[in-house]
């Protein structure tokens, strides 16, 4: 009597596996992703992210045309969303939280691949990738910033006239500068130091 072996087991190592609709769809976008954090945007292809996903590379090409399009779909996929604020009773805590959570989202393998691509592509394609991360990262992260200011104005915290787009832009923009510019990846005591040194002086009533 032959002894079965597992399908795993058995399936020649590269072989695609058998998936299909939303299974499928998941794995190449996942495999994308993988790609994009380990070698970046210029070494991605079509080719290697079926080899990724474990499929032919006809199943990506039936679905997306482009590197571009697959890139985008696996990005707007896999970016982890900011949904609402924290709201601990004190701004100061409020903003702390919101900013680690922030940079828990730019730290995640989709903020990882997202900026890899920015600093990679070409003019053109890093126009329309820019438009990811400030509709995935900045707006919201921004209208939450927003929130937290209004619930401190109610309490009495921060002044008044506080809510203005230019003191909204400040945690992004230094986010952004240090971690592009200085290579900083946002450890809590930075966070402190920011909310702390610059955010309460500028808001405190």
């Amino acid at each position: 009597m032959v002894t079965s072996r597992s399908t795993a087991a058995a399936r020649p190592e590269g072989a695609a596996l058998r998936r299909r609709g939303p299974v499928l769809e998941r794995a190449i976008l996942e495999a994308t992703l993988d790609q994009l954090s380990r070698i970046g945007w210029n070494g991605l292809t079509m080719e290697g992210v079926a080899v990724g996903a474990q499929t032919g590379k006809a199943a990506v090409y039936r679905r997306w045309s482009s590197k571009e399009d697959l890139v985008a779909d696996a990005l707007q996929a896999g970016l982890p969303t900011l949904d609402e604020a924290p709201d601990t009773g004190r701004v100061r805590e409020d903003l702390y939280e919101l900013c680690r959570r922030v940079r828990d989202v730019m730290y995640s393998k989709p903020g990882f691949a997202l900026r890899a691509v920015l600093h990679e592509c070409d003019v053109e394609s890093a126009e329309r990738f820019h438009g990811l991360i400030e509709t995935g990262v900045i707006e919201p992260s921004k209208r939450l910033f927003r929130d937290v200011l209004r619930r401190g104005i109610s309490r009495g915290e921060v002044r008044a006239d506080a809510i203005d787009d230019l003191v909204l832009d400040v945690v992004p923009a230094m986010m952004m500068y240090r971690s592009k510019v200085c290579g900083s990846e946002w450890p809590d005591d930075e966070i402190a130091a920011v909310i702390d040194r610059i955010m309460v002086p500028l808001l405190r009533a």
